[in-house]
């Protein structure tokens, strides 16, 4: 994901601040909620909707560090990042009482290591991360991460890597057959050694314009998380996404009642709101993931509910990108630093 933020408001809805009863401040991803629905919370609530949007779970980390908390009632971070802000005291608390949908949770994603029991959050959508591959560029074997990390001659100078140290170095770590979160100089060795030997055959860093490159031609194969590969494919791509032998990763995207909230009845309103099953599902056929809800099934779009993307083989490793020990983390923040010079 870029580097920097993407820090223009996005006035969303509705009424005018004098008109409307109260406010919701969102802190978002970009292209991840359908305006429609936002329309739909601020005239049913009666709520002033603005929202600001972040290209990476980093990204949304350090801005708020560098001052905005307090600023926003609710964001959407993934899941290793939820437990990362919750221990640095970034977030707010509710009782399941406090939201009367609770109970459509699906039972998997309640009680969560990064947030026991749902005390903070609520599940947005989950989805994969993995990397597509344009079938007229490239038709070879379609089942390795090698094609990103020791790529064939054909799309040498014709990748795009997410701009996001979690997953990036998480992959590499996969295809390197390194365990996650490792304080082991030698394997941290080789995953640096990994990363710099691939990155003369990138062409970009870039998580924002992910699909934009795969649907111009512009990359042949990039690093992409699955809906936004559906999206591609939709869009005119000919594209494959591709469910690596050494495993991909699986992640969960939450809304989080943020520390200071300036309007926290109204984020408690708009997380309740994301809870029905319509409204889950409103997200999900327009981002292409899958809702942590019950009853979703039956207001989803058929192409994507049958989408290649979100129906992997039952043998596909997949796994949760870690929050990394502080000490640790310092490490690969500078192999991701040193990547990226």
């Amino acid at each position: 994901m870029k580097t920097f933020m993407t820090t223009t408001a996005l006035a969303l809805s509705l009424a005018t601040a004098a008109a409307a009863e109260g406010e919701l401040k969102i802190y978002h991803w970009f292209e991840y909620i359908p305006q429609e629905l936002l329309d739909k919370f601020a005239a049913e609530y009666d709520v002033e909707v603005t929202m600001d949007t972040f290209d990476s779970n980093e990204a949304l980390l350090a801005s708020l560090k560098a001052g905005r908390l307090g600023e926003f009632d609710v964001a959407v971070p993934g899941d290793y990042m939820v437990k990362i802000m919750g221990d640095e005291g970034m977030l707010d608390t509710f009782e399941p009482s406090e939201l009367s949908n609770f109970g459509n949770i699906e039972e998997q994603w309640v009680d969560v290591d990064f947030d026991p029991g749902r005390k903070s959050s609520i599940p947005y959508q989950w989805g994969s991360t993995s990397f597509s591959v344009n079938k007229e560029v490239y038709d070879g074997p379609l089942d390795s991460l090698g094609l990103i990390f020791s790529p064939p001659e054909e799309l040498k100078g014709k990748i795009n890597v997410l701009d996001t140290s979690g997953e990036t170095l998480t992959l590499a770590s996969l295809y390197a057959g390194i365990p996650q979160c490792s304080s082991d100089k030698e394997q941290l060795k080789k995953l640096n050694e990994v990363v710099q030997g691939a990155k003369a055959d990138w062409a970009s860093f870039g998580s924002d314009v992910a699909k934009d490159v795969l649907v111009s031609g512009d990359a042949a194969a990039g690093m992409i998380w699955s809906g936004f590969s559906a999206k591609a494919r939709g869009e005119g791509a000919p594209i494959e996404y591709v469910f690596p032998k050494e495993g991909m990763i699986v992640w969960m995207d939450n809304v989080v009642l943020l520390k200071d909230a300036p309007n926290r009845d109204n984020a408690l309103k708009f997380m309740n709101f994301l809870l029905e099953p319509e409204n889950a599902a409103a997200v999900t056929n327009y981002a292409q993931y899958t809702a942590g809800v019950k009853g979703v099934a039956e207001f989803l779009d058929p192409e994507v509910a049958n989408s290649p993307e979100s129906n992997p083989p039952a043998d596909v490793k997949g796994v949760f990108v870690e929050a990394c020990p502080q000490e640790v983390q310092v490490m690969y923040d500078a192999i991701w630093t040193n990547l990226k010079k």
